[in-house]
């Protein structure tokens, strides 16, 4: 059986490293991603099932790579799980059509839930 993959975009180690790790450890395959402006390409490139965005990233928008995402027909049914510890950011990402907005400790402890709820609302 093939593996499912999630894209998961990060600049910081913590909690990008340690979310890779919990993502193999359930099971899933990672693409990494570190640059939001390059989110719907490599999405339309590598077909993930799933995308994790950390809304931390400083060298581009990771609001303006989800919105990118959303308007890309061969993306825009991705589901998307933006996580960051600034709430400043969670609106943002949400108006951009993230599926899901946690905070960055949240995601690590309850990623299987956030994982089962992003992908039943896609």
């Amino acid at each position: 059986m093939t593996q499912p993959l999630a894209l998961l975009l990060y600049e910081k180690l913590l909690p990008g490293t340690q979310l890779v790790n919990r993502l193999q450890d359930i099971g899933w395959r990672v693409q990494t991603l570190h640059d939001a402006a390059g989110l719907a390409r490599a999405a339309e490139e590598h077909k993930p099932i799933l995308v994790l965005a950390d809304l931390s990233a400083t060298n581009s928008s990771v609001s303006e790579g989800i919105s990118h995402l959303r308007r890309n027909q061969a993306t825009s049914h991705i589901p998307v799980i933006a996580f960051g510890a600034d709430e400043a950011a969670h609106k943002p990402a949400l108006d951009a059509g993230a599926t899901l907005v946690v905070s960055d400790t949240a995601v690590l402890q309850h990623l299987n839930q956030f994982i089962d709820q992003a992908l039943s609302e896609f």
